[in-house]
């Protein structure tokens, strides 16, 4: 689970406690949509230092519940570098709210609207396939998105500090479902 000092260390900006359920909503057909605006968005920005660009996270699930914030993964030539991509990401609207330098560099900005989620890797981080496994997976079979629906029904349903703590609890449940990804 992560710490509150993790989440400050993390944090760029105000750290806000969340210190409630987490609201999932049912599936919105217009996630897609919402994904390909923002899509386009960041192309425009960056050009062709998008090497890889991809819907991620649970509303590019068609019928998954989720919170209703769209996750776009973006692969750069060098997460690190954030010269090379932030400035542009920020005259586009996006916002640095993360950087996790310990966790494959990883940096997240926020969309112009709350509900968008730019996570940044370095293009070839296994992070990155991690995640479109678990996603393909999640399209193509009914049990393990049952299962995983289930148990985040059931996580979101408690009280939690941070986002990030609920994030951290469906791990179990996450490399279940990738150990029968393949």
């Amino acid at each position: 689970m992560t710490s509150d000092d993790e989440m400050r260390r993390m944090t760029i900006g105000e750290l806000r406690r969340h210190d409630a359920p987490v609201t999932l909503v049912e599936y919105d057909p217009a996630w897609p949509d919402r994904y390909a605006r923002e899509a386009a968005r960041t192309r425009a920005a960056l050009g062709e230092r998008v090497l890889l660009l991809e819907h991620t996270g649970s509303t590019s699930v068609p019928g998954l519940a989720a919170k209703p914030i769209v996750d776009m993964t973006l692969a750069v030539a060098d997460s690190s570098r954030e010269p090379d991509y932030v400035p542009a990401l920020e005259a586009a609207g996006f916002v640095l709210r993360i950087r996790e330098p310990d966790w494959y560099e990883h940096r997240m900005l926020k969309g112009a609207e709350a509900d968008v989620n730019l996570h940044v890797f370095t293009a070839g981080c296994e992070e990155i396939d991690r995640m479109l496994r678990f996603r393909d997976r999640l399209r193509s079979s009914d049990s393990d998105r049952a299962l995983y629906e289930r148990k985040k029904r059931e996580l979101a349903a408690r009280e939690w500090r941070y986002v990030q703590n609920y994030a951290d609890a469906k791990s179990e449940v996450v490399a279940e479902i990738l150990e029968r990804a393949g």
